[in-house]
């Protein structure tokens, strides 16, 4: 599958199910990280060189 059409899918299913793209990477384990420089999002198991 190309990159798009799942970028496509993943957004209809988050929309049809009612959820925010926050609170879908927080179902997946993804939380906002105070530590990181170049990215936004972290696994919850954070360190300070992540």
């Amino acid at each position: 599958m190309d990159q798009v059409k799942i970028g496509k899918f993943i957004s209809n299913e988050r929309k049809a199910k009612g959820y925010t793209q926050k609170q879908l990477s927080e179902l997946l384990g993804y939380l906002k990280c105070p530590h990181c420089k170049t990215r936004t999002w972290c696994k919850k198991v954070m360190t300070k060189e992540c």
